[in-house]
């Protein structure tokens, strides 16, 4: 599996629904508009989804700049 891109999108979650779905769009949303592509977008969802919310929660953190 490649590497995450070294630029990390901007993505305040702080005020943002705590719910794993809402957390898991708003990062995809930035993902998108920083460029990704529809397979890096897809990898990532893969990847934040296959365990707990505390992992979602790393993942959003390894593929975004979170704040």
């Amino acid at each position: 599996m490649p590497d995450i891109r070294t630029h990390r999108p901007k993505v305040k979650l702080v005020g943002t629904d705590g719910n794993a779905f809402a957390l898991l769009a708003k990062c995809s949303q930035v993902l998108r508009k920083a460029g990704y592509s529809h397979e890096e977008c897809e990898r990532f969802r893969k990847e934040a989804t296959e365990g707990d919310y505390n992992h979602l929660l790393r993942t959003c953190s390894r593929w975004c700049d979170v704040s």
